[in-house]
This record gives C-alpha cells, structure tokens and sequence, in this order.
C-alpha cells in the first residue's frame, strides 16, 4: 500500500503494523470532521490492505485528543451553525466509533497526553489501551452542557462498568492515568519514552503470530458478543466458526507449526477467506429517533 498524504494524520507502515497519528499538535490534535472522515478513510485501507494485521493509534505532540475543536465558540456543537457534514443527523463521533467497531484489524490506542470527550470516547471501540504516566482523560460531556458521544453510553459500561461510567460521565472530571487503568479503562501505564514502542511491539506480537482471519473473527465475537441474551448464542456461532476455520488451510498451518516448533506462516486474508457464515448478524441501519 502506498500511504497517503492526509491533512489531519500521518500514517507509517513498519512490517505489519499501521501507525496512524493525529496531527494537529497546535490545537492538542482536537478533533474536526475532516479527521474523522480522514480517520475513518485509514481505517478502510487498512482493512483493504492485507500487509496490514495491527493498527497503532497517537498522537502528534502534548496530547493524544483534546476533544472536539472548540473554536467556533459558543455554537460549536449546535448543528444549525456547523457547516456541512457527510453525516447529516448523526453524531460524528458515533460515525467513527461504529467505523473503529467494524475493523477487521486489532486496534491499539497508544495515549500519549490528553484524551478528552471524542479523544476518550473513540478510544472505547479500541482493542488495548495503554497510556502514558502523564495522560490525562476525561467524559467532560456534562461539563459542556451535551452528552456522551462516539457510543460512549453502550460501549463504556461494557469496558469500565456502569459504576465507574456514571461516575466518569456525570461528574467530567478528569481522570489520571493510574485511575483510568485502575477502573479498566486502561491496561498499562509507562513513561512517555515507552509508551508507542510497546504499542508497537503488542502490534508485531500479533502481526507474527496470529491469523489475520481468525483475529478478525475474534474480535467481532468479543464485541458483538457483549450484546448476547444468552451464551448459547456465541455456542451457536462459535460452533459453525470452529467447523469452517478448522477446514481451513490456516488450521492446518498452525498446529504444523506448533509441532515443528516454529512461526507460523498464515496465508488467509481477511480481505478474502473470511468464511460462509460470516457476517453472522443483520446490521442496523441508522433511523433518526
């Protein structure tokens, strides 16, 4: 893949990991909706390029996201005074977050600084999350006047409890670091100089190790499968999953590989050998309530 030039991100390409940061370190990378839809466009080539097997989310700078860009003042989040968008009626950060949601790849958050209303809410829909000792993040929506955004009311129950989410969401205050990762938000803290090359070494370790189809099955059934009734509903599919993989060439290769005591060499792509059953569910199509 040729990486392309965008005006809120860079993008790097080492191996099989994808490196996306924001940039815009004048503004602590707040968030715009040109990011978003350039977030978003990463997103879908790095589902399309089958090089790629991990994501690795930064950023430029102090701060990872410092929220959604504040500088149209006090209209800045009335819909009657934004200019056009490509989601009329929806929630931007709700966009992006379904976007994250529906990765074929693993997607890791390396936070770096702040992580504020959007800029913590998008890292909900994200795999692992580390952060360095100095990060900062904060549901400050109460304090702005709105509510949660970016799915945060379905998703941050799910990974932080609903105590810690009323406690975080309805207060807005800040957390550090430490108490992010204490409430399991988070599941490291380093120093700054640490933070991105671990991210980029839990990136190879799957890169190297795992196979790109059932990472993207598996992480489908972790979050989609936190919505289930009953477990029987992730024996069902998980039953025809096993029978199809297990067929597959991929499963041959990795017990071979086990037993001759060496890497494995996976040749399936989520791009192409994704299996009959998948996608297992109907997906919802946006009405405006």
């Amino acid at each position: 893949m040729i990486l392309p030039r965008f005006d809120t991100l860079l993008l790097q390409r080492e191996g099989g990991v994808l490196t996306v940061t924001l940039h815009r370190p004048q503004v602590l990378n707040a968030m715009t909706a040109a990011m978003r839809d350039e977030l978003c466009r990463a997103l879908d080539l790095a589902d399309a390029d089958d090089a790629v097997r991990a994501v690795v989310f930064t950023g430029s700078g102090r701060a990872f996201c410092a929220g959604f860009d504040l500088s149209a003042g006090d209209t800045a989040f009335d819909p009657a005074a934004r200019p056009a968008d490509a989601a009329p009626g929806r929630d931007g950060g709700g966009v992006l977050a379904l976007r994250l949601f529906a990765s074929h790849k693993p997607l890791i958050a390396a936070v770096n600084g702040a992580a504020v209303g959007i800029g913590a809410s998008m890292l909900l829909p994200m795999d692992i999350r580390i952060a360095s000792e100095d990060a900062r993040l904060g549901f400050v929506f109460a304090r702005r006047g709105i509510v949660p955004d970016a799915c945060a009311s379905w998703f941050l129950p799910r990974v932080a409890g609903i105590g810690n989410a009323l406690a975080w969401t309805v207060s807005g205050r800040l957390l550090t670091a430490r108490e992010a990762m204490a409430g399991g938000l988070l599941s490291e803290v380093l120093a700054s100089a640490d933070l991105l090359p671990r991210a980029q070494a839990l990136a190879r370790e799957i890169a190297e190790h795992a196979a790109p189809v059932s990472v993207a099955l598996t992480r489908q059934l972790m979050w989609r499968m936190l919505g289930a009734a009953h477990p029987m509903q992730a024996h069902r599919v998980e039953s025809r999953l096993i029978a199809e993989r297990g067929a597959a060439a991929d499963a041959r290769e990795g017990v071979r590989a086990f037993l001759d005591k060496r890497p494995p060499r996976f040749t399936g792509t989520a791009t192409a050998d994704m299996p009959p059953s998948y996608p297992w569910w109907t997906e919802p199509a946006f009405d405006a309530p």
